[in-house]
């Protein structure tokens, strides 16, 4: 091997996904000196040494360690981190998921300005555009099924700045064909924004299919763990640059040291962990469908999926990294009673909201409130279950879930 062949901890490009996951920006200043700690430690300051003249400083700039508000070490680690893991070139780590899809929205969006919008879209981006965005600030936003390419194309307009979508949809799991987006965006001067919480690197890339932005709930797979609130925006410095001067340092939406560290410590698995998740849902997906108390499972491995072969062509099919996601919905054939009898009736599986866990979670959602209409005929007759699954003994799942069918069916 030569010096050029030698793979390098500190260098993406020359390691492959599981190094990276462990390693990736795990070398703070000092880090080499011996004695020094082998991981990024928590510096919970809010503020740093200044230069001996601070008088001609910008303190407003993001790239010093001034004030925690502006960045921090443990901050610039996982941005690092998170750069790199999904091929983009910088990376801006926030308090939230929904503050990361705030301060894209804030940085690249202004008044008399329009967005396309997924209408089935999780809660927090839906009510920021039928509500908020737009009564606040006169922004316009239209929502469009976002699987139907003709529709998208039909809903630009010449001040159409972002088109906004999730990879797979929460919580209808539709598939979204990130590449004809951003031809679509593109074509009309928009930058294409994807959340890609329900689908992490490795299982899939949006900026190598043409995405301008990719947002995260850190909170979800890539901590993994349950303990700790996070976002992130990831694209091309230019795209980037205004979520980390306005959106971050002017709005205050900055990501704790603490929950940045217990982030970068989750994150070391995420490759070794979305594999069990993905591996276990598909097996969970194909009982539960095989099941006939069982009204639907929406799921994209399955190939009853309306997208199903969007999502096998995106995801890599029988690669070595291929999967649908570890997150599902279904319903039984009843009332919400009946589901609330069968959730009531798990012993393995949470009754909590939220997804990406360690642990499987499963939330029951009825049939009313203003999303529903974009729905499927079968969440908008039965309501849904939420189903996330986590990393416990696939037969373990399995048993849980027919014990409790039989429960609320006995």
């Amino acid at each position: 091997m030569t010096q050029q062949q030698r793979p390098d901890r500190r260098d993406p490009n020359s390691v492959g996904e599981q190094t990276w996951s462990v390693h990736g920006g795990n070398h703070a200043p000092g880090s080499d000196a011996e004695g020094s700690a082998i991981r990024v430690p928590i510096t919970m300051a809010n503020s740093y040494r200044l230069p001996e003249d601070p008088s001609t400083m910008d303190w407003s700039n993001p790239e010093h360690l001034t004030y925690t508000r502006n960045t921090g070490v443990n901050q610039i680690a996982l941005q690092n981190k998170l750069a790199a893991l999904e091929h983009g070139a910088d990376a801006v780590a926030l308090a939230s998921g929904v503050a990361a899809l705030h301060a894209v929205f804030f940085g690249h969006v202004s008044v008399g300005d329009h967005v396309v919008v997924a209408d089935a879209t999780y809660e927090a981006t839906y009510k920021l555009w039928t509500s908020l965005l737009p009564r606040k600030y006169g922004i316009e936003a239209t929502f469009v099924d976002i699987a139907d390419l003709d529709a998208v194309r039909a809903a630009m307009r010449p001040n159409t700045k972002l088109v906004i979508t999730e990879v797979i949809a929460n919580p209808t799991t539709k598939v979204a064909d990130v590449a004809a987006l951003a031809e679509i965006a593109h074509a009309g001067g928009a930058l294409l924004m994807v959340d890609s919480t329900f689908t992490p690197p490795p299982l899939f890339r949006p900026l190598d299919h043409g995405a301008d932005l990719v947002v995260h709930s850190l909170t979800k797979y890539i901590n993994g763990h349950g303990d700790a609130m996070g976002g992130a925006v990831i694209g091309d410095a230019e795209a980037v640059d205004p979520i980390r001067s306005e959106a971050m340092v002017d709005v205050g939406g900055v990501i704790s040291p603490f929950n940045a560290w217990l982030i970068m410590r989750g994150s070391v698995t995420l490759p070794l962990r979305l594999r069990q998740h993905q591996a276990s849902a598909l097996e969970l997906a194909r009982f539960l469908e095989a099941d006939e108390r069982i009204a639907y499972v929406a799921y994209p491995g399955l190939e009853s999926h309306p997208q199903h072969a969007t999502a096998v062509r995106q995801f890599g099919g029988d690669g070595p990294e291929a999967g649908f996601g570890g997150i599902m919905a279904f319903a039984l054939k009843g009332d919400p009673d009946l589901q609330n009898r069968f959730v009531s009736a798990l012993r393995v599986i949470t009754s909590a909201v939220s997804v990406g866990h360690d642990e499987s979670l499963i939330v029951h959602v009825g049939t009313t409130g203003p999303r529903v209409a974009a729905y499927p005929d079968g969440f908008r007759e039965y309501g849904h279950l939420r189903f996330s699954v986590g990393l416990e003994d696939v037969a373990d799942l399995r048993a849980d879930l027919a014990s409790a069918l039989d429960a609320a069916f006995g």
